[in-house]
């Protein structure tokens, strides 16, 4: 009876995993998967999470690999691209548990003031969500205390995702140029 029981938990847990995190190849699953988008209810989700950008040290997260000819000249560091691959996590600090990483780039698009154009995607290693990403494609006025970004889709349980991201800076170290920047995200998904 006891591996009965386990047998029977295993399969439920795998139909629910399947269920939340799957990521449909077979295009007659993606077909079905819209067919029945008609009866489902949207959804939102609210997500809190830290994103650690580190450019310095051995093992830098963010890394440069294009600027213009006139970017060390320029007070906004115009034309400056890097491309990071940056832990999530469910505090500051940097131990902290991670949620997951945010992968993508950003490069300075402002000449009058710093704003950059900031194309990621936040994928999900835990949780829920695990298996499953948001697009973030905007601007990011970094130097002001509160920016918002849009989210223009995802991938997984957030499949025809929209909705916003807001980052507020919790810590940047002006010697290496690191930092830590808190996210509050609102995803309406089906």
């Amino acid at each position: 009876m006891a591996k009965l029981a386990q047998v029977l938990l295993l399969f439920s847990l795998a139909m629910a995993m399947q269920l939340v995190h799957s990521t449909i190849e077979d295009p007659k699953e993606v077909d079905e998967w819209f067919q029945k988008i008609q009866y489902s209810k949207e959804k939102v989700s609210q997500l809190h999470f830290y994103f650690h950008d580190i450019v310095s040290g051995k093992n830098p997260s963010a890394v440069e690999v294009a600027k213009a000819s006139i970017t060390m000249k320029s007070p906004t560091l115009f034309g400056l691209v890097n491309i990071f691959d940056d832990p999530l996590t469910e505090g500051p600090e940097p131990t902290s548990k991670l949620v997951g990483r945010a992968q993508g780039l950003y490069g300075s698009a402002g000449q009058q003031e710093l704003g950059l154009l900031v194309a990621m995607n936040l994928a999900f290693t835990t949780g829920k969500f695990n298996g499953s990403s948001l697009t973030v494609l905007g601007r990011n006025a970094a130097l002001k205390p509160l920016r918002e970004m849009p989210i223009i889709g995802g991938t997984g349980a957030f499949r025809l995702a929209r909705g916003f991201a807001t980052a507020k800076t919790h810590l940047f170290n002006f010697t290496t140029g690191d930092a830590i920047v808190e996210y509050h995200v609102v995803a309406v998904h089906y």
